[in-house]
């Protein structure tokens, strides 16, 4: 590319364009290395892996780093247009990022998160935590360095500078009165949900065992019928579900069990919420830093609509019923597939090890926890080694659980061997944007739960497209859910959900 030595404001946007979206092919390849890694790649391929997505890495980070890349900022000018302001925008603020750290630790970040999730894969089957040990305590060294580096360029603390790459404008002093709230609130919240289920008739959970080529075929259908476009992604099979890929080609993941049929069917509507969300981005800024998510917290709220606040509602389960019964019609006792059994069964609140498989109402324990882990491991003020007593310790206070083995501890999530620090907050974070959303769409359109029991949800994603999916990055996160909630968010539609769900009451 020929790059004139003094480009106009104009040029110096174009040329930046370009750049842009030469690391968003790259970022592609990324997604599809990455979701091969999780889903299909022999064992053997780990270290070989490891390099090549080490080097496609370093490549990106040069390209965003590279000699011209501040001057090209400082002079490009987009014009009038709104979207390509923006962009620009938001240019500056990955090259910000990107620039505080140098290609060497990126590298070296890449390469220790990618040995350190295989090692996590066996450690976990094996609840083995001393052998995870020296690989994680090289990644957390790595993102101590990263966040070192980000927080003395951006002017943030440590965390935040983490934070910040998940989610733009979000600081731990926005976290800590939101999340003390609600440690302030959940002991008596699940007291009070645990006792109002006791005047319930217990659910009946189907007996299996379930096939999982039926179990596959369901969710499916189920993906479709939310709007997912598979000609524009598929679904396979994980250790951890997630979503991932590439543009146009939104690849998600969840795992069958062959006694249950509903914890996948459940992962299954929870990341197809993150696919929606990223189908549904502005197409026109495609591989531009305005054209993606606006950050993890909402896009946990898009899969937290879907999973939460719409498939454990008691419309989605009027339409379900049926086809799970007709899926699983051997399966034992007719009576476990009615509706309303179904729905206490999917609403049950019952204190458990996995944060995956958590209820809407101990769910924000789990993050609570985890919360508290990782900002003290960033600060260095826990012991790595130390984290497995220190977790365990916090869900019995939390929960009152005695985790057996680490397991069903520190071990089960793939987010800090995967170098993923500063994420788990957006869960909790999404979940509260997740129900405000909900709220807001019902009152604006009284249509969308009733259709959803008749398995339209055509009125619901209708109503996201717009004021969520296709604003992409073009405002921060709290602009968006004001603009399409009247509110920023808060924790008021969410205690007011679990409320009236769990505790029968307002």
């Amino acid at each position: 590319m020929n790059i004139p030595s003094r480009p106009t404001g104009q040029q110096a946007y174009d040329i930046l364009r370009q750049r842009f979206a030469r690391m968003g092919q790259i970022r592609n390849a990324l997604g599809i290395l990455g979701w091969d890694k999780d889903t299909m790649m022999p064992a053997g391929a780990a270290d070989s892996r490891a390099e090549s997505i080490a080097t496609l890495a370093v490549l990106s980070h040069e390209l965003m780093t590279a000699p011209d890349m501040p001057d090209l900022l400082a002079r490009a000018a987009p014009g009038d247009d709104a979207m390509a302001t923006a962009n620009l925008t938001e240019m500056r603020r990955q090259h910000a990022h990107a620039a505080a750290v140098p290609g060497e630790l990126v590298e070296a970040t890449s390469r220790a998160a990618s040995r350190c999730e295989m090692a996590w894969r066996t450690a976990r089957q094996n609840s083995d935590f001393a052998s995870l040990l020296p690989h994680l305590q090289t990644v957390l060294e790595c993102t101590r360095a990263v966040a070192a580096a980000k927080a003395g360029a951006l002017g943030l603390s440590p965390y935040d500078a983490l934070l910040d790459q998940y989610d733009a404008g979000t600081r731990q002093a926005d976290i800590d009165p939101v999340f003390a709230e609600l440690a302030s609130e959940l002991p008596d919240l699940i007291a009070t949900a645990l006792e109002h289920q006791k005047s319930l008739p217990a659910p009946i959970a189907p007996t299996g065992p379930f096939a999982v080529p039926a179990q596959e075929k369901l969710g499916r259908e189920t993906m479709a019928a939310l709007g997912f476009d598979m000609q524009r992604g598929r679904l396979d099979v994980s250790l951890h579900p997630f979503c991932g890929g590439a543009e146009d080609d939104v690849r998600i993941t969840t795992r069958y069990e062959h006694d249950d049929c509903i914890n996948a069917l459940m992962g299954i509507v929870h990341e197809t919420g993150h696919a929606l969300y990223e189908q549904g981005l502005p197409k026109d800024w495609r591989a531009q830093p305005v054209g993606e998510a606006r950050g993890m917290s909402l896009h946990e709220s898009q899969s937290l609509l879907m999973e939460m606040q719409v498939a454990r509602s008691r419309p989605f389960m009027d339409w379900m019923a049926p086809r799970l019964r007709a899926a699983f019609a051997d399966s034992g006792d007719d009576a476990a597939w009615g509706a309303d059994n179904l729905h206490r069964l999917v609403t049950r609140v019952r204190p458990g090890f996995i944060r995956v498989d958590a209820d809407e109402v101990t769910y924000p324990a789990h993050i609570l926890v985890r919360y508290e882990m990782e900002t003290a491991l960033i600060a260095g003020t826990m012991k790595l080694a130390d984290l497995p007593e220190a977790f365990n310790a916090r869900i019995h206070d939390l929960l009152g659980l005695k985790v057996p083995e680490d397991r069903l501890g520190c071990l089960q999530d793939i987010h800090w061997p995967s170098g993923s620090w500063g994420y788990f907050p957006t869960y909790t974070l999404g979940a509260i944007i997740a129900a405000q959303l909900r709220e807001a769409a019902g009152r604006d359109n009284p249509a969308i739960m009733p259709a959803i029991a008749k398995g339209d949800f055509t009125p619901l994603l209708d109503w996201l497209r717009p004021r969520i999916h296709a604003r992409g990055s073009a405002a921060s996160t709290k602009e968006i859910v004001r603009d399409a909630t009247g509110a920023v968010p808060n924790t008021g539609p969410y205690l007011r959900h679990l409320r009236e769900r769990y505790c029968a009451q307002v």
